[in-house]
């Protein structure tokens, strides 16, 4: 049985040209960057050569780039960085929809006394900017807003808000993590003091990730130790996935428009077959802005872990929500935060594709998915009823 795989907000496929790149570094070159001697410091190069790949993405400099080993030790850096910059200022804003890697850190640092501002979303998962205005007091000392959603795929106007906190002189970072590789990322254009990033969600591999910080922020090290990364984050490098990220960004940047177009199609193929052949579906967040690859779908009166056991007897991967938090039983923060109701939110599934889907693959899914939303509802007493007060 062949395997679809449409949970890419999860992770990524690592793409053959990553893999390509970064074997000789697994092999042969397994020298430490830092050593005085050839055979190591050559690496040194190449680390650097990946550093200029991952800033020509974001259209960024390459010493603005700081690499890491994954999307939340590069949110949690960013946020203690602010901390410490601050340290006579106690107050931080965000949001409810936040990944858990800026959620419960932020939560962490409430409990230490610092006030945090979780900002509200509407219906449709979209901030109102001028509750940010309202939040904003004579002590904030970051405001931490993610770039795209990972479970509905809304992507936030950080333009608009880079601009009311520069005026402010209120530092910005952004959980990039969703968005980078996926669509235009421009720096030039976006003000924001940092920008976290990870590998796996764009076809590099896991353990591997990069924290923008524009030139002027203010930076303290959250890892502290060697002089690696002139300083910002010690420990030897993980240089073959380093070299693998610096591959995977080019790779998007030469790409990126294409699949774009590619993905949206097929996404939207999914979605709107979905809602003609089921009953009682709703798309979940902003139709308008959001992520090409993503969609995430409320049906109504069953399950998602039901609907997700049943997919994957076809081979079919796909989530209820993120990753990071498919080990609890309470629905969706996110959901919940856009107000959807109790007969949906338990039933909500993130599709999210990826540039090695296929347009079988989505036929396929199309097939087999309305005869088990079907089946589950004949199993679920709400279900039941629905059915037959229609029936009747």
């Amino acid at each position: 049985m062949n395997t679809i795989y449409l949970d890419n907000n999860a992770t990524t496929r690592i793409a053959p040209e990553v893999i390509e790149e970064m074997l000789p570094y697994l092999k042969e070159f397994y020298g430490n960057p830092s050593s005085m001697h050839t055979f190591g410091g050559q690496l040194y190069k190449k680390i650097e050569e990946a550093r200029e790949r991952t800033a020509e993405l974001l259209r960024a400099e390459p010493e603005e780039i700081i690499f890491a080993s994954c999307g939340t030790e590069s949110d949690n850096t960013a946020i203690m960085s602010a901390v410490e910059s601050f340290p006579n200022k106690r107050h931080i804003i965000t949001t409810r929809v936040e990944h858990p890697a800026v959620r419960n850190f932020c939560k962490h640092l409430a409990r230490k006394g610092f006030r945090i501002t979780f900002l509200s979303v509407n219906n449709h998962g979209q901030l109102d900017i001028n509750d940010l205005l309202k939040a904003i007091e004579g002590d904030t000392l970051l405001v931490t807003i993610m770039y795209a959603n990972n479970e509905v795929g809304n992507i936030f106007p950080l333009e608009e808000i880079s601009e009311i906190l520069k005026e402010r002189r209120i530092l910005f970072h952004t959980d990039a993590v969703q968005a980078v590789g996926k669509i235009p990322v421009d720096l030039k254009k976006l003000p924001v003091d940092m920008l976290s990033l990870s590998g796996h969600k764009l076809h590099a591999p896991k353990g591997v990730g990069a924290l923008y910080v524009r030139k002027g922020t203010r930076f303290y090290p959250y890892i502290i130790g060697g002089h690696q990364e002139k300083g910002r984050r010690a420990g030897t490098e993980n240089v073959a996935s380093i070299i693998g990220l610096g591959k995977a960004c080019e790779l998007a940047r030469n790409n990126l428009d294409e699949e774009i177009v590619y993905l949206k199609r097929l996404r939207d193929k999914l979605e709107t077959s979905l809602l003609k052949l089921c009953t009682d579906v709703r798309i979940n967040g902003d139709v308008n802005s959001r992520l090409p690859n993503t969609t995430s779908l409320s049906f109504e009166y069953v399950e998602g872990e039901a609907i997700l056991l049943r997919l994957n007897e076809y081979g079919i991967c796909a989530s209820s929500g993120s990753a990071c938090s498919s080990g609890s039983l309470e629905p969706s923060h996110v959901l919940r935060a856009m107000g959807v109701p109790f007969t949906a939110i338990h039933g909500s599934i993130r599709f999210s594709l990826s540039r090695y889907n296929t347009e079988e693959e989505i036929d396929k899914v199309i097939e087999i998915i309305p005869g088990i939303i079907k089946e589950l509802r004949l199993l679920s007493p709400f279900g039941r009823d629905k059915l037959s007060r229609k029936v009747k």
